[in-house]
């Protein structure tokens, strides 16, 4: 929520300061329903031109990250974290073959019911099957791992950040679309050359309004949603970036409770728990799997 109250500060600083100053409000607000026609008609087609169905489908999911922002928090990455100690205890204790039955049918695997969370988020599951598959296929290989799994998690990340870029080529473009709105004002007026000056200044005034909403609506609106919704996308990429981290470090030898510590080691500052938290929490995943 704290994209709308920036918005609505914003808003209020730039309309009330306009008004304190003595503008009027009146012409503004009698002008600004054809100029937002204008404006966000013309940037709403160049959207949908530029865009496939299925990009315009992830339009409402990314609004929605922005508002909510990151969906991973402390709890989440715990359980993340203790579902890949285990199956990497298991693959150490009892040999990567042991894993087959935990990745094959993981809603019904114990260890993947530890966390519900991870176990729902298809990607993030299907993600850690994927390549326990390669490890329990003697993929012994950890920079091979780490390349590969690296490959794979920057391909998804760019095709999450896809509506952010769009919006930021649609925050380029609002100022010209505004520059537009201006124009078509400016030949309304000219039009209309004859009326008195009275009638020609609102006229001129309603025709600014174009410019004033284009470059508002770019810097102050969409430019910020942009912003947010990249900086939400890329944090939460953060979650599934340590599964390979973790994989890698269990390839190179070092013990689950280590590759556990090492995993949690890249948690964002925000979301990350304490060595003593993560360590009570393997503890706890131990008793109950006993």
């Amino acid at each position: 929520m704290l994209f709308i109250g920036g918005l609505v500060f914003s808003l209020l600083c730039v309309f009330g300061s306009f008004a304190a100053s003595g503008g009027v409000l009146g012409p503004l607000l009698a002008s600004m329903p054809f100029e937002l026609l204008t404006i966000l008609g013309s940037a709403l087609g160049i959207f949908v031109m530029s865009n496939s169905l299925g990009a315009l489908k992830e339009l409402p999911h990314n609004f929605k990250l922005a508002l909510k922002g990151p969906q991973y928090d402390k709890a989440a990455y715990i359980g993340l974290l203790v579902i890949l100690f285990r199956l990497t205890r298991l693959a150490q204790s009892k040999g990567p073959m042991a894993l087959e039955e935990h990745v094959e049918n993981p809603e019904e695997s114990g260890i993947f019911a530890l966390s519900p969370q991870v176990r729902d988020d298809e990607e993030t599951r299907n993600l850690i099957c994927d390549y326990l598959r390669l490890v329990s296929l003697n993929l012994e290989d950890a920079y091979q791992l780490d390349d590969v799994m690296a490959r794979e998690l920057r391909k998804n990340q760019e095709e999450k950040l896809h509506i952010s870029e769009c919006l930021t080529s649609i925050a380029d473009a609002l100022p010209a679309l505004g520059i537009v709105a201006a124009v078509l004002g400016v030949i309304k007026t000219m039009a209309s050359i004859s009326k008195p000056p009275a009638i020609l200044g609102e006229m001129i005034s309603g025709a600014l309004v174009g410019t004033f909403l284009g470059v508002l609506l770019s810097y102050g609106v969409v430019a910020p949603l942009a912003s947010r919704i990249k900086a939400v996308i890329v944090q939460d990429s953060r979650y599934q970036n340590i599964i390979k981290t973790v994989l890698v470090a269990h390839l190179q030898g070092n013990p689950p409770q280590v590759s556990a510590e090492i995993g949690r080691k890249e948690i964002p500052p925000e979301a990350m728990p304490s060595f003593f938290e993560l360590d009570t929490a393997l503890s706890e995943s131990q008793a109950v799997a006993s």
